[in-house]
C-alpha cells in the first residue's frame, strides 16, 4: 500500500507541472525578473483564478532552453518532496488519513502554482548567476582577442530605433566589410554571450550590436561585456518607462554605453531628440551629430521626399551633397540611415560607396515594413512593441498614401507606467485625423484610445472593438477591400 504514496506524488506532480506551463512561460517573457512576474501575477489576479487552467501563448512560445529545463526540474521536486511528507502521515495515522492529507497538499500546491514558479526561479538563481558570469567571462575574452586583431564593435542602444538602425547599418557595411550584427532583438548580456561565444567567426572586421535595458545599469553591464569603438544612441523617450521609474534614469542608462568607450572611440548622437541633446553637450569624448533640423550638424539631411513606396532626401556632409534613396517607408528612418551612414564613414567606406549601399537597404520586418498579399491591400506591419514617436511615424507614413480606405488595427501601446492613458489617447486622438477605420485590440488600452478616438473626431460607428488579433481580422474582412491601406501597429505579447 505504500506504493501508492510513492507514485501518486509524482503523478500529480506531473498534473499540476502541466497545468503550471503558462506560468514558466510568462516568467520566461518577463526575463525571469522574478518582481515584474511578480506585477504580473497581481494584474492577473493569480489568486481569484487560482483554479482557472491558464494556456500558453503562441505568439512566443514556451523555449524550453537549459535554465528553462533547471527551473522545472526545482519546481518538480519542491512539489514531489511536499507531497512525500504523506508518507509520514501513512507510518503515523494510517492509510486513510495519509491519502486525505496527500490530496489536500496537492490540491493547496495546484492552487499556488504560480507562487511555486516564483519560488523555483528564486531558488535557480545562484545556479543560474554562476552559470552566466561564465558564459559572460568567455565571451568578453573573445571579443579582447578579436580586437587584438582587426575587430571593430559598434554598440547602439536608444529608447527605440535600435534595432533598425543595427540592421541598415549591417546591410551598408557588409558587403565592404566582415560584419555580422546580433540577431533578431537579442540585445541582454546573456543574448550578446551566446551569439559571441558561438556565432561570431574569427577574423570578423565589424561587430555590431544592440544593447538594451529596462533598469538603470543594464547598458553598462553589456558595454563593458562588448566594448564598444563606437556608440549610437538612437532617441530617447518614454518606453520602460514603467521599470526605469523616471526620464532621468532613462537618459543616465543609455548613456552609460558613452561612458564606456575608451580613449579613441567615438560617440554618435540624433541631435533633433531634446534628452539626446542636452546631454551629449557634456560628453568629452570625439562625437558626431546627425539632423533633420539643424545644418550644423556633421550629417544633415534636406530636401526631403516621403513617399508610399520608399523616401528622398538630400545628405550634406562636409559641404558635398548626395543624393541618397531608401526603400525605408517614414521620415523617421532617416534618422536611422543617418546614424548608419556616419557609422559606415567612420568604419572607412567612401561617401560613394555608403551611398552606392543604402539603396540596397532592405525593410526591417515588423518595423513599417510592406506586406505582399494577394488581395490587393496594401498592409503595413508595424506590429513589434510601439512606442509614442513610432505610433505618429507610423501614422504619418499612413497618412501619404491617398488612394482607399485607411484603417488601423492597434492594441496602442504598454510599458509606459503613468503615461499610459495619456499616450494611447493621444495615438487615437492622432490617428482620428488619418483614418476611416479603427480596430482596438484587446481591453488593456481600449478606453484610452476610444476617448481620443472619439475626442478627434471619428465617428463611433468606424471605431470597431476586438478581443483578440484574430477577432480584428474577421473585422477588417467585413470592411477593407482592393486598394485600401491597412496598417498593423503593435502586437502584444502573451502575458498582456
Amino acid at each position: 500500500m505504500i506504493a501508492i504514496f510513492i507514485f501518486l506524488p509524482i503523478l500529480l506532480t506531473v498534473l499540476i507541472y502541466i497545468h503550471s506551463l503558462a506560468f514558466f512561460q510568462i516568467m520566461q517573457l518577463n526575463m525571469y525578473i522574478s518582481s515584474e512576474y511578480e506585477a504580473w501575477l497581481k494584474n492577473f489576479g493569480w489568486l481569484k483564478n487560482a483554479l482557472k487552467k491558464l494556456k500558453p501563448g503562441d505568439k512566443k512560445p514556451l523555449v524550453f532552453t537549459d535554465r528553462m529545463k533547471r527551473m522545472m526540474k526545482i519546481f518538480a521536486l519542491f512539489n514531489v518532496i511536499i507531497m512525500y511528507t504523506s508518507i509520514i502521515a501513512y507510518l503515523i495515522f494510517g492509510e486513510k488519513i495519509a491519502l486525505a492529507y496527500l490530496l489536500v497538499l496537492a490540491f493547496i500546491l495546484y492552487i499556488i502554482r504560480a507562487r511555486s514558479v516564483k519560488c523555483a526561479n528564486i531558488l535557480a538563481l545562484p545556479i543560474e548567476n554562476k552559470i552566466n558570469h561564465g558564459f559572460y567571462v568567455e565571451a568578453q575574452n573573445k571579443i579582447k582577442k578579436e580586437k587584438e586583431n582587426k575587430l571593430k564593435v559598434v554598440g547602439i542602444t536608444g529608447s527605440y530605433g535600435k534595432t533598425s538602425t543595427k540592421l541598415v547599418l549591417n546591410d551598408i557595411v557588409k558587403n565592404s566589410l566582415k560584419t555580422y550584427a546580433t540577431p533578431s532583438s537579442f540585445n541582454t548580456p546573456m543574448g550578446i554571450s551566446k551569439v559571441i561565444n558561438n556565432e561570431l567567426e574569427s577574423g570578423t572586421e565589424v561587430f555590431i550590436s544592440e544593447l538594451g535595458a529596462r533598469y538603470v545599469g543594464e547598458i553598462k553591464e553589456v558595454a563593458d561585456l562588448v566594448m564598444p569603438d563606437i556608440a549610437i544612441i538612437t532617441n530617447i523617450g518614454p518606453c520602460h518607462i514603467e521599470t526605469f521609474g523616471s526620464m532621468e534614469n532613462i537618459v543616465k542608462t543609455k548613456f552609460e554605453l558613452i561612458d564606456s568607450l575608451k580613449e579613441g572611440g567615438l560617440a554618435i548622437f540624433n541631435y533633433d531628440n531634446p534628452y539626446i541633446k542636452e546631454k551629449a553637450a557634456e560628453v568629452k569624448t570625439r562625437k558626431v551629430y546627425i539632423s533633420l533640423e539643424d545644418d550644423a550638424c556633421d550629417y544633415f539631411a534636406k530636401d526631403i521626399s516621403v513617399g508610399e513606396f520608399g523616401t528622398e532626401f538630400t545628405l550634406i556632409y562636409k559641404n558635398n551633397e548626395y543624393k541618397l534613396k531608401t526603400k525605408l517607408l517614414g521620415k523617421h528612418n532617416i534618422y536611422n540611415v543617418l546614424l548608419s551612414v556616419a557609422a559606415a564613414h567612420e568604419l572607412g567606406m567612401s561617401m560613394e560607396d555608403v551611398v552606392k549601399a543604402v539603396l540596397d537597404v532592405n525593410q526591417v520586418e515588423h518595423r513599417l515594413s510592406l506586406v505582399e498579399n494577394p488581395n490587393n491591400l496594401i498592409i503595413i506591419d508595424d506590429a513589434f512593441n510601439s512606442n509614442p514617436s513610432g505610433a505618429q511615424a507610423a501614422l504619418d507614413v499612413v497618412s501619404e498614401f491617398k488612394e482607399g480606405k485607411k484603417i488601423v488595427i492597434s492594441p496602442g501601446m504598454v510599458e509606459l507606467g503613468d503615461l499610459q492613458y495619456e499616450e494611447n489617447k493621444k495615438f487615437g486622438k492622432n490617428a482620428a485625423a488619418v483614418v476611416d477605420h479603427f480596430i482596438i485590440v484587446a481591453e488593456v488600452n481600449k478606453k484610452a484610445i476610444k476617448d481620443g478616438l472619439i475626442e478627434g473626431g471619428l465617428d463611433e460607428r468606424f471605431i470597431h472593438e476586438s478581443a483578440s488579433l484574430s477577432d480584428a481580422q474577421l473585422i477588417l474582412q467585413k470592411i477593407c477591400q482592393a486598394g485600401d491601406v491597412i496598417l498593423f501597429e503593435n502586437d502584444l505579447p502573451d502575458n498582456y
